[in-house]
């Protein structure tokens, strides 16, 4: 697999240059369809496995060149599912009692997104989401026991831990124990999302920003505000996403993660609802900590990137482990277009399907990572002055990411 990964970074390498993206409408754009075709390396790398030969890994790269970036979204989507999937079964197996097995073995049968024969891309699926809020029963674990248990089944957990960037603001970090493949989702972005409809209900707007370094902002201008997840609980609840909990003051620095100096592009519209829904949530998730990670110090590289995963509320089985609820009415917060760049998706899938979808974010490793800190470029916009501690891991990307 050694061997073939050098392909694969070589073959990032040259598409990076490939004259395929001069056809983008904008920088931002540009950017994007970059960043999705790195995806789309790396995820579909990870996906092969260990059976993977140098004729499969061939034929990826070369679809990575031909295929429109729509086309490389959609098979990033089903790489990112695939994997939330097998989490979702592993914590089953941790978490749900024996007597309720047969029955949810049944329901991921008949919900989990097959592996497909190598290279096919996502169709998606169409069902009608649950609005229950009932809290099934599960085994009494602490989320230290449950992330324990997730490390044998799946081959590594994150932590939380003082960070080793040499800064004084660098407070916690978020740290990897085990090992991870590259192309393997390591966490996941927790909080509440607003839409552009709704960015005047984020605290403390319109300065979102000032005293909250927990804000992470799409492509298509969604943003999560994972401060009121804060490290999670301590077992599976209702949560709507209203309680601030209390974060340790080492945890420094406003604008601390990746693409958090966002700039409001127009006025948001005036919504006639407010307030949050309420979900039944895992908030033991041993995954949901990527607003924790880090970025590299000078000299450091990144060892993971940002991908945006809508995950589909027809399946059921797993919403306890999406560790997300939307802000408002998911109607009324249908997507606004900003400028020319931002996505119409509204509340349904990437692939166009009427299935309603939550836009989340999840870490992607861009190497096999080994017990070591998790390290995310923040892309901190250069539009606003930035901390004396940030270092841009590269300033067109950052201008391109933010133009």
């Amino acid at each position: 697999m050694a061997f073939l990964f050098q392909k694969f970074q070589e073959g990032v390498k040259t598409l990076a240059k490939s004259p395929t993206f001069a056809f983008a409408r904008n920088p931002r754009q540009l950017q994007f369809e970059a960043d999705m075709n790195r995806l789309f390396l790396y995820t579909s790398y990870n996906r092969l496995g260990k059976d993977a030969d140098e004729a499969d890994a061939e034929e990826i790269i070369d679809m990575a060149s031909k295929a429109s970036a729509a086309e490389q979204q959609k098979q990033v989507q089903e790489n990112i599912h695939s994997q939330i999937t097998s989490f979702c079964m592993s914590m089953d197996k941790i978490l749900l009692p024996d007597i309720a097995e047969k029955d949810d073995e049944s329901s991921v049968q008949s919900n989990a997104t097959p592996r497909r024969s190598g290279l096919s891309f996502a169709v998606g699926k169409s069902a009608k989401p649950t609005d229950s809020l009932v809290v099934h029963e599960t085994r009494p674990l602490k989320r230290a026991e449950l992330s324990l248990k997730f490390k044998d089944a799946v081959g590594y957990m994150v932590d939380v831990k003082p960070s080793q960037i040499p800064h004084k603001e660098a407070g916690q970090g978020l740290f990897l124990c085990g090992e991870a493949n590259v192309g393997a989702v390591i966490a996941i972005y927790p909080g509440v999302m607003y839409s552009p409809a709704y960015y005047r209900y984020i605290p403390g707007y319109p300065r979102v920003d000032a005293q909250n370094p927990y804000l992470i902002t799409r492509y298509d201008g969604t943003v999560i505000n994972a401060q009121p997840w804060g490290s999670g609980g301590e077992m599976r609840e209702v949560w709507d996403g209203l309680t601030q909990p209390e974060i340790s003051p080492k945890i420094e620095g406003a604008g601390k993660g990746s693409d958090r100096l966002w700039k409001l592009l127009s006025k948001p519209l005036e919504s006639t609802r407010g307030g949050s829904g309420s979900e039944a949530l895992e908030r033991r998730n041993p995954l949901a900590l990527a607003h924790f990670a880090n970025h590299p110090a000078k000299g450091m590289i990144p060892n993971v990137m940002v991908c945006p995963y809508d995950f589909p509320l027809s399946e059921k089985h797993m919403r306890p482990y999406i560790p997300n609820i939307p802000f408002g009415n998911a109607e009324e917060a249908s997507m606004r277009r900003f400028g020319s760049f931002w996505f119409k998706w509204g509340s349904l899938s990437s692939s166009g399907s009427n299935t309603p979808i939550l836009k989340t974010l999840v870490l992607v490793a861009t190497r096999t990572l080994s017990d070591e800190e998790v390290l995310l470029n923040y892309r901190l916009s250069n539009s606003k002055r930035r901390p004396a501690w940030y270092t841009p891991v590269d300033e067109e990307e950052d201008l391109r990411r933010w133009s």
